[in-house]
């Protein structure tokens, strides 16, 4: 399949489930995929490259080979910039959905409106912004915080007050402390430190291939690093790992405790993905058994 990028989880269908019951005994699981509008992350002018005509046909030709309904868009949207809790509840930022370089013509209750009526989600929790450093998407939410259960979430974390990530975390760990997901439950936030800064070398720079289209990468450059960004795979916690030995285990640590019907799988090396943006969550996405 041709695509102009690597990001799954912002190109690919979003995959819904519905749940039937077709016996006293028996629940029939119905999959579909909804297949969101795409500009790059801002489109030409403040975009990561300026050519998406690949990308837009991604999720139709998964749908159409896994012969599953398709649920159309036009609202710009991308799989990083959501998460659920299976229960209701939708994860998401202001600083991404909010953006003027998505979709400028639609207010804040229209775009929930719309989470709403297409993810089945009865509440929207709303993060002012996302990972400090993650330009790229303007704060995707799967860089800042996500769900481990319903009613418990993973937020990014720092306890250095000169790091500008603190502010971010502070102020996302506020919201959630006096919301409630959508069956009335107050939230148990786990926070899960993020690496220490890393920064973009002047060999890493040197061995991105640009072509002239695509956003820049500069050396010195902070790369938006988080433990948060990783993947639930059957039995799995698959999640990145940054060289940074002390959050590294502590990371492993933390994501043990929080799932621990789950082995966690360490991505060695997860700093070449960063250079690219995103990480392991960023290139993968789930596929309900039907």
């Amino acid at each position: 399949m041709s695509m102009n990028d690597s990001w799954f989880r912002d190109i690919g269908p979003t995959f819904v489930v519905r749940k039937s019951e077709v016996n006293s005994d028996n629940t029939e699981h119905k999959v579909a995929g909804i297949d969101w509008n795409f500009n790059s992350w801002g489109g030409v002018d403040d975009g990561c490259y300026t050519d998406w005509t690949l990308d837009l046909f991604v999720a139709r030709k998964i749908l159409g080979n896994e012969r599953l309904p398709r649920f159309p868009h036009t609202m710009i949207l991308e799989g990083g910039s959501i998460h659920v809790d299976g229960e209701g509840t939708c994860l998401t930022t202001e600083e991404c959905l909010l953006n003027e370089n998505r979709n400028p013509n639609m207010s804040k209750e229209q775009i929930e409106d719309e989470l709403k009526a297409y993810l089945g989600v009865k509440k929207v929790i709303w993060l002012p912004r996302g990972l400090y450093g993650d330009d790229d998407t303007n704060g995707h939410i799967d860089n800042m915080c996500c769900f481990a259960k319903p009613g418990v979430v993973l937020l990014s974390w720092t306890d250095d007050e000169t790091d500008p990530q603190y502010e971010r975390s502070m102020e996302a760990f506020s919201v959630l402390s006096n919301e409630r997901n959508a069956c009335g439950r107050k939230l148990e936030i786990i926070k899960l430190h993020v690496p220490g800064p890393l920064f973009m070398t002047n060999e890493e720079a040197a061995g991105v291939a640009q072509d002239g289209e695509a956003k820049p990468r500069l050396p010195g450059t902070r790369l938006a690093a988080s433990y948060v960004n990783f993947y639930i795979a059957n039995g799995a916690i698959i999640t990145p790992q940054f060289g940074d030995q002390k959050w590294d285990d502590e990371a492993v640590r933390v994501l043990s405790r929080a799932f621990p019907n789950y082995q966690v799988v360490r991505i060695e090396g997860a700093r070449e993905i960063v250079l690219g943006g995103g990480n392991i969550h960023c290139i993968t996405q789930q596929h309900p058994a039907a």
